[in-house]
């Protein structure tokens, strides 16, 4: 994979200009052909709407030569002629040099007959029956369009919708490949004649930016805070419009009013992220009571008055994809505050930096601005007007709308940092939808995910495309969601689709409508052991061929047996897996109520290990007496008590057990604030104060009935939760590492992989990091896509196109 350093491009441009006189003398007269060499250069990967066309028409002019480039559905066609000195240069360094947005994966190269040209040639974009060619994702405002929009002399001055070829929105707007004007959003506006000249001059940087546009001709933004008002989709005559709208947008907030703003990728709520009041209204209308918001901030400096950002945390923050950053929060006498509300109970916050001009506008009248996903809780995100007038009007006072339509909804992506390295939470705008290299090509398939954090996944070739983040599939909307963008991603990449891969859980209503929509295309439905394809998604992103040691930890996945598993180590090579050792099944009394009130799981676990419900303990002591009664009831009887070799719940009943959480209000809240609890003690503490026990059978069930016990004595005791949250996940790391051990000295195998939801756990993740690597193993980690669900699709793809080759 080759990126350009940044700003190459630019400074390549100043040196070309007034080269093409040279290019005008080659090829006068046949018996000049003889000493000149033509050669095709077939180059794919992320090589559209990158300002990839202008670089190679540049360089080529740089050089002298003739031929032309051209857009194809597969990715960019080159052919070059002139003296064979230049023609090696033009080849040898290319990728070197390509623009800042560009991504190489494959040149070919082959020698043609000479031909007479009299000049280098942008052609016309072809397209093909199946070609496909990775589209960019949407990306962050660069240096040059910044400085534009802020100089009062500069025609695109405060212009909300700037952009260049290395900047500005790309997957939310395409409607097909190749990547040209008519086939985005963005058809719907002529350009004016300044503007068609810069489209039109492969010297400019706006030179086929297919969304370029200027206050003349482009997209234009207004306010509107009456929702009985007829402007949702074009501004009305009576309605603030332009910088006007800007002003009215920076009023509401200062008043404190929660603005439905229409972005990139969808809407946003936005409210004054220093009004406590204002944020505890957005909660009770979003019906999200604790889930941490996301705080955008003007720039690093401002960050830096409220969380701790180290270097690595610095990069992407201000990197071009500009995700949600997690930082924790300061607590020096420095530190500046904002209202706990935010995020309660959580250590951490969510931090980005504005990744529009929209948003660069926003921030300099208010800032920081609280920004959540336009939405209901659990419902997709809105993308159009008349979808915000008929799903936000409960939700905000006013709406900052615009004109150009978003094709394909992408929400923000979220990361961590560990140890230098980004671990991702959640993939989508900036990141999606380029696609991961497979390491070897076969046939197209789809893949549905799972039921909660869902993305879908395509692969061609050797190309997997892994989605933007479509949500939580318990409701039709969010179905509804899927099947277009699963319509969307078939048709942009041009997939001949053999079969669609599903999980194995027969329940999920991702999987039903992946038996549904493969009945329809006529494709066979391949069903996915949960574990295996998280397994199999850590391999993909590492191109790793195999054998893998992969331990799964996660909330939930459907078994191979028809209990609930998720404190799995697999064995596989990547075409088969065995489960070579497993957290002893525990029943979770009423399932899924389990999820929603850790105070259930942590009394089924000590009832389980044979311990009394001492009221002086926490989960306990929560539960009314009548609860209580029913619960031992239904344990003593197994009634609806579903076994499960969860990590996530058995996390989720160690916080209720030393009194952090006993009931939730979305996922993971209880393993978090676990985390959050052991972080600041962990060092205090020393390895082997609590130990799980391991059975000398195969496969290796794991016990923690010994370590419950223990940790229940160490509450009786006062022992502070801190100190209790740290032991148990050094015991945790342990475990792990002893497991992984004698796993090594059966197999033979040295390679680790820690996938699921469980290691978005950056603790659990360092400790148990530390401890293989000591022990001489290799470790797998992601880094590309995320541990929990929302990698899941990559898995499945992989495993199905495995099976559809195999004929298995």
């Amino acid at each position: 994979m080759v990126r350009a350093e940044p700003g190459r491009l630019h400074s390549d441009r100043r040196e070309l200009s007034g080269t093409l006189s040279s290019a005008d003398r080659i090829g006068r007269g046949d018996h000049l052909l003889q000493n000149l060499r033509r050669v095709r250069m077939k180059v794919t990967g992320q090589v559209q709407g990158v300002g990839f066309r202008p670089f190679v028409w540049n360089r080529a002019a740089h050089l002298g030569l003739t031929g032309f480039v051209r857009n194809e559905s597969t990715g960019v066609v080159i052919e070059i002629q002139g003296p064979d000195d230049d023609v090696r240069r033009f080849v040898d360094d290319f990728s070197e040099h390509v623009p800042p947005l560009a991504v190489v994966h494959r040149i070919s190269t082959e020698d043609l007959p000479c031909r007479k040209d009299d000049r280098f040639r942008i052609l016309d974009s072809t397209v093909s029956a199946g070609g496909s060619t990775p589209i960019a994702p949407d990306i962050a405002p660069c240096d040059d369009c910044l400085r534009e929009l802020h100089d009062s002399r500069n025609r695109r001055f405060r212009y909300p919708f700037i952009n260049c070829t290395n900047c500005g929105p790309r997957f939310t707007i395409v409607k097909d490949i190749p990547w040209d004007r008519p086939q985005t959003t963005m058809a719907a506006f002529t350009m004016c004649r300044r503007c068609q000249q810069e489209y039109d001059d492969p010297a400019d940087r706006r030179y086929h930016a297919q969304p370029n546009a200027c206050p003349d001709c482009g997209p234009t933004v207004w306010f509107l805070d009456d929702p009985e008002s007829a402007a949702w989709d074009a501004p009305g005559e009576s309605v603030p419009v332009g910088e006007a709208a800007i002003t009215a947008f920076a009023g509401a907030v200062r008043r404190g009013q929660i603005v439905a703003v229409r972005g990139i990728g969808g809407f946003h709520l936005v409210c004054d992220a220093r009004n406590a009041r204002a944020v505890a209204v957005l909660r009770e209308r979003k019906r999200r009571p604790a889930r941490p918001f996301a705080v955008m901030m003007a720039n690093l400096a401002q960050a830096a008055r409220f969380v701790e950002i180290d270097d690595h945390e610095s990069r992407l923050l201000g990197s071009r994809e500009r995700p949600i950053v997690l930082l924790k929060k300061r607590t020096d006498s420095q530190a500046d505050h904002l209202p706990d509300v935010l995020a309660p109970a959580n250590p951490c916050l969510g931090i980005l930096l504005p990744y529009s001009p929209l948003h660069e506008l926003l921030i300099e009248s208010v800032s920081p601005l609280l920004m959540t996903s336009g939405n209901l809780s659990d419902e997709p995100i809105v993308r159009t007007g008349n979808e915000a007038r008929a799903r936000l009007t409960g939700l905000a006072d006013a709406f900052l709308l615009h004109n150009r339509d978003i094709h394909v909804v992408c929400d923000d992506s979220v990361v961590r940092s560990v140890d230098d390295t980004t671990l991702p939470i959640r993939r989508s705008r900036g990141y999606a939808p380029m696609p991961l290299r497979l390491r070897d090509g076969g046939p197209g398939v789809l893949a549905a995910g799972g039921e909660l954090k869902t993305t879908l996944c395509v692969t061609k070739n050797d190309y997997a495309w892994l989605s933007q983040h479509i949500g939580d599939t318990e409701n039709p909307e969010t179905l509804a969601a899927l099947h277009r963008a699963a319509d969307h991603y078939l048709k942009l990449f041009r997939i001949d689709l053999q079969a669609v891969a599903a999980d194995l859980h027969p329940n999920y209503l991702s999987s039903q409508w992946a038996e549904r929509f493969a009945a329809e295309r006529r494709v066979p439905l391949i069903r996915v052991q949960h574990h295996f394809a998280h397994a199999a998604s850590l391999m993909a992103e590492h191109r790793h061929p195999g054998p893998l040691i992969a331990c799964c930890f996660d909330g939930t996945g459907y078994g191979t047996d028809g209990t609930i598993w998720g404190g799995e180590f697999l064995l596989t090579d990547g075409t088969a897996f065995e489960r070579a050792a497993f957290l002893r099944p525990f029943p979770l009394p009423g399932g899924d109520v389990c999820v929603r009130r850790p105070w259930r799981t942590a009394l089924a676990l000590l009832h389980a290990s044979g311990c009394s419900w001492d009221d002086r303990l926490p989960c306990a002591a929560c539960a009314p007496d009548a609860h209580r009664r029913l619960l031992r009831q239904q344990l003593e009887r197994s009634l609806n008590c579903p076994l499960t070799s969860s990590a996530g719940r058995l996390f989720d009943a160690v916080a209720s057990l030393i009194g952090l959480r006993h009931e939730v209000s979305y996922e993971a809240q209880a393993a978090m604030e676990l985390e959050a609890a052991a972080h600041d003690a962990v060092d205090s503490e020393t390895s082997g104060s609590w130990q799980f026990g391991l059975t000398g059978s195969e496969p290796i069930e794991i016990d923690c009935r010994t370590l419950l016990m223990l940790l229940a004595e160490d509450v009786l005791r006062g022992t502070e939760p801190r100190r209790l949250a740290a032991r148990f996940h050094l015991a945790v790391a342990d475990m792990i590492w002893n497991v992984c051990v004698r796993l090594r000295e059966r197999s033979g195998w040295k390679t680790v992989g820690l996938t699921g939801g469980v290691f978005q756990n950056v603790l659990l993740l360092r400790l148990v990091q530390q401890r293989l690597r000591r022990s001489g193993f290799t470790v797998l980690t992601h880094s590309v896509v995320p541990p929990n669900d929302g990698g899941l699709a990559l898995g499945q793809a992989v495993i199905a196109r495995r099976q559809v080759v195999s004929g298995d």
